[in-house]
């Protein structure tokens, strides 16, 4: 069962959808109707997913430079909260996102007319995925078995954005960084012309558009790095 909404963050931002607590608020209120048993909840794997919308609403408001550690500490504290709140909710297992490269991103590296990645973009950010693997730690640690794990998006990314194509059946993008679709994607004028160019063959390429990976691209993200980004989650 899925309970996210898109554009949304930990945090309230400029959508009008549910932020993550509300998220979990409908998650528990499924659990008070007793729709699911304490063994099913036993057995599941919650996935919480932060693809970095809050830090989008905070530069877009005008965020101070300085102000941007202390705002990442704030996200990952309160993602924390979450997780300890699901898992206090009878689910045994939590699996959590890292944050992928943000800097990676097309409409980053657009810049660079899709050539190269921003590294203090992605050194910026480095900082969130630092603070989620420590807090992961100590979580394990505080109840004494694999409960939590960190779904690993940075390197699972860069694996594939590096991938020669040695790896039988992985995909090899000729330009892993530029997206098949450039322009406002599926918007059009008052004339009813498209406002966007979309590419030939979508399955060449590892982005949709500037932010949004296609099914090729989480093809291969699934294909190099599945097993290993779950190797430490213990059943």
């Amino acid at each position: 069962m899925n309970f996210a909404y898109g554009g949304t963050g930990v945090f309230p931002i400029v959508v009008s959808e549910p932020n993550m607590t509300t998220q979990i608020d409908f998650f528990q209120d499924i659990i008070h109707e007793k729709f699911y048993s304490g063994s099913d909840l036993h057995s599941s794997v919650a996935l919480v997913s932060v693809a970095g919308n809050d830090y989008s609403h905070y530069n877009a408001t005008n965020g101070s430079t300085q102000g941007w550690q202390p705002f990442i500490t704030k996200v990952v504290n309160q993602l924390v909260m979450n997780m300890k709140r699901i898992h206090g909710m009878g689910v045994k297992k939590v699996v959590v996102t890292a944050l992928q490269p943000l800097g990676c991103l097309p409409r980053i590296t657009f810049t660079s007319s899709f050539q190269q990645c921003n590294g203090t973009v992605n050194e910026l950010f480095s900082f969130h995925n630092l603070l989620l693997q420590q807090a992961v730690i100590k979580l394990n640690n505080e109840t004494k078995e694999s409960t939590f794990a960190i779904l690993d998006l940075y390197d699972a990314f860069m694996a594939v954005f590096k991938n020669k194509g040695e790896n039988p059946g992985s995909s090899r993008f000729e330009n892993p960084l530029k997206p098949c679709c450039t322009g406002s994607c599926g918007s059009v004028d008052a004339n009813g012309a498209k406002k966007y160019a979309v590419c030939d063959d979508p399955g060449a390429t590892f982005f949709w558009d500037t932010v949004h990976p296609t099914q090729e691209g989480w093809r291969a993200f699934y294909l190099l790095n599945f097993y290993s980004c779950f190797s430490s989650f213990k059943n």
